[in-house]
């Protein structure tokens, strides 16, 4: 089994008979759980959800039931094709709907999402996921900084990933993002996540990235070609949180420019 998988031996069929909803009653006893969905030869955790009812057993009625294209559900129709059933977990019951989503989003974050079927890592926590010491300091230590020089905050919340290497985070950083004119006022690009300065990089210029095709409409988006500003290296784990707007999404943000 390859280091990082979780394994669990718990097959969905008694005494020949294959479960695919709880008995009458049992739904309103358990409330709300978090479950696993795993492979019966490998014995592989795929799937981790959280629900309550016959939500676990979905995943596989939706398999067979269509034809919709999904990493999880190709799984589940490649164990059917084999005459296998797939193996139910229920990890934890009788939760709230809260416990269940953070015992959902740790596990996920635990074995990781390139080991699993799931989209996403876990709903409402990501401020509070996996994190190393090093990420946790910065998070909780950082000192706001004024930024004084004509800059563009780049925001990875979705794309920055603990230990990464520079190289991966400055092509993270460089783009590909929805800009306009404004951004040739730009001298600098600031990698933030969660709040914090991670990297200065000194742009050189931009390109233009082509993106979708001629049946969509598709706004331009922009890339980078630049190098780490060494001599901006004190605003490296600064806080720029007076910087963000609560509750804006846009990724791009510019100061004074």
């Amino acid at each position: 089994m390859p280091p990082g998988r979780f394994a669990f031996q718990a097959p969905s069929v008694v005494c020949g008979m294959v479960i695919n909803q709880f008995p009458a009653g049992v739904t309103e006893k358990i409330g709300f759980y978090v479950y696993l969905l795993t492979n019966p030869e490998t014995k592989e955790i795929f799937y981790v959800g959280k629900g309550t009812g016959d939500r676990i057993f979905n995943h596989v009625n939706d398999a067979l039931a269509g034809s919709t294209p999904s990493d999880k559900l190709q799984v589940i129709r490649g164990i059917h094709a084999k005459g296998l059933e797939v193996e139910h977990v229920i990890l934890r019951h009788g939760l709230t709907e809260k416990e269940a989503l953070e015992v959902e989003a740790a596990l996920i974050d635990h074995i990781g999402l390139t080991n699993l079927t799931n989209l996403v890592e876990g709903h409402g926590v990501q401020s509070r996921s996996k994190m190393s010491v090093v990420d946790i300091v910065a998070q909780y230590a950082a000192k706001p900084v004024n930024i004084t020089e004509d800059a563009l905050m780049l925001i990875l919340n979705s794309l920055y990933r603990p230990g990464m290497t520079e190289a991966d985070l400055y092509e993270i950083t460089r783009g590909k993002w929805v800009l306009g004119a404004r951004r040739e006022r730009a001298k600098y690009a600031f990698a933030v996540y969660r709040g914090v300065i991670r990297q200065v990089y000194r742009i050189q210029s931009w390109q233009k990235v082509n993106t979708g095709n001629a049946k969509q409409k598709v706004q331009d988006r922009w890339m980078f070609e630049g190098n780490i500003a060494d001599d901006l290296a004190h605003y490296l784990g600064g806080s720029v949180e007076q910087y963000l707007k609560p509750g804006s999404r846009n990724p791009a943000l510019y100061v004074k420019c």
